[in-house]
């Protein structure tokens, strides 16, 4: 069964498959702006992106997929925390670089095999080629200021990705000069490709394109020129979350084929937005969690953030709350405890089948990435296997280790020590409170035991205790 995935562009379901004839699928996803911790909500299109890539791995060999994920770490965000707090923008990009990547290790996210950065001088130089081009081809001009514009009328095809309409892109009302806005603008729908160098923007500048200021990149240009430098001019499959669909998505569209003639990517995925109590993520509203949120404040464990993040379909907006994330540690413990219980089970010989019980799983995620049948169907498996481990195949051991890897689930060298005494009473205490549906209680009973040095882990029947991953 191919892995079939629902394409943006086409609003069709289609097949995934390697274009070059190397067999290497190549794809690309948008990463992070490096100016503060990322928040769950964006996390959950980086999980989505990981499920994604283990299951190509798993599709097509794990020396057979190209995985590129940029780092935006110059843009207006990076340069006003940078003047903010006083220190070099390099500095305040690269703690935060090392936040996200300590996030993405603790959700077990694979590392992309190449990450490259909008401000490395070798991709400063790829962004500056490329606006030349595009002047050169009429495809973009440069302002009074020397800023450099993309002229979004050159290119016919704006607009096919996001289906925006054309009286709200407002091509064809060139501005007059005396009428022009502050970015000096030809048109309302155009963008910057290049910003010439504002006083507030510090040392922060590079260099411009022939005829241009120094300045700096627009955010749109980094992502098609450092895909064209490591994956080529056209790519096998392009993902992120539907809040870049447009404007960014599709001004990457349109510079990129402006520039390389030719259709820049095969296939566009998004990841809908993630809802916390039902609302819009915000500071003022305080749902805005971040992973140490999560794990420091309420004592959850990562990989139940991971579980949680897979529990909707990727596709249709999820609802997060703590419930569910009690409901994700749930059901963790019950894997847990399940593939406990089988390692004993498949270190004997067994008799060979053509599949096991838990291909079901992977067939529901290459049906557009359903992580809810995906799900569905890893506990139908475990209990049937369960009730009947008599009955058990190596090939039953080989395709839970399979969808296992899929989800990004990792059980591998968990130990499970005695606890303490008083550390035992202390569990007892938080796991007859979350019985009552005492939450606030069980939650607070959670941060003792975390700050004891011992993280809880619920089960169907009862719970385990281990120590805190230092």
């Amino acid at each position: 069964m191919a892995i079939k995935l629902h394409d943006s562009l086409t609003r069709e379901t289609r097949e995934l498959k390697p274009a070059q004839p190397d067999g290497v699928f190549r794809f690309y996803n948008c990463g992070p702006t490096v100016y503060a911790a990322a928040h769950i909500g964006n996390f959950r299109t980086f999980v989505v992106n990981d499920l994604l890539r283990r299951l190509l791995e798993l599709e097509f060999g794990a020396d057979k997929v190209k995985h590129v994920r940029n780092l935006t770490d110059v843009d207006d965000k990076t340069i006003r925390r940078s003047r903010e707090e006083g220190r070099p923008l390099a500095e305040v990009t690269k703690q935060w670089t090392d936040k996200f990547h300590a996030d993405c290790k603790e959700l077990n996210c694979l590392p992309p095999h190449e990450e490259p950065r909008a401000a490395d001088p070798k991709f400063i130089r790829e962004q500056v080629s490329m606006i030349e081009v595009l002047m050169e081809k009429g495809n973009a001009y440069r302002a009074a200021d020397g800023s450099v514009y993309f002229k979004v009328s050159s290119f016919p095809d704006y607009g096919a990705l996001s289906r925006v309409k054309e009286r709200e892109l407002q091509v064809g009302s060139a501005l007059k000069a005396q009428a022009a806005d502050a970015d000096e603008k030809e048109d309302a729908s155009d963008f910057a490709l290049w910003k010439a160098h504002k006083p507030e923007d510090g040392d922060v500048k590079w260099p411009g394109p022939d005829g241009a200021s120094e300045g700096r990149p627009g955010w749109h240009i980094e992502c098609s020129a450092m895909s064209k430098a490591i994956l080529g001019p056209t790519i096998d499959l392009h993902t992120g979350g539907v809040d870049l669909l447009f404007p960014h998505h599709e001004n990457e569209i349109a510079q990129s084929e402006c520039c390389n003639g030719t259709t820049f990517a095969r296939h566009w995925y998004h990841s809908e937005h993630l809802l916390v109590d039902g609302k819009k993520m915000s500071k003022s509203l305080g749902n805005l969690y971040t992973l140490d949120d999560l794990v420091g404040k309420h004592g959850s464990d990562e990989m139940a953030v991971r579980y949680a993040l897979l529990a909707g379909h990727p596709r249709k907006q999820l609802n997060f709350t703590l419930d569910s994330l009690h409901s994700a540690e749930s059901a963790l413990g019950k894997i847990e405890s399940f593939y406990d219980k089988i390692e004993g089970v498949f270190s004997k010989s067994l008799p060979d089948a053509p599949s096991g019980r838990f291909a079901s799983v992977l067939d529901a995620l290459r049906d557009d990435l359903n992580t809810p049948s995906a799900l569905g169907a890893l506990f139908t498996a475990m209990r049937e296997l369960d009730s009947n481990f008599s009955s058990a195949c190596r090939a039953d051991f080989d395709s839970f280790k399979q969808a296992l890897f899929a989800l990004g689930f990792s059980f591998s060298g968990i130990m499970h020590p005695v606890a303490p005494v008083s550390i035992r009473l202390l569990a007892e205490k938080r796991w007859a409170a979350k019985q009552a549906k005492d939450f606030a209680a069980a939650d607070a009973l959670r941060k003792e035991l975390t700050a004891a040095g011992w993280s809880m882990l619920d089960r169907k029947d009862g719970y385990s205790l281990e120590p805190v991953k230092k």
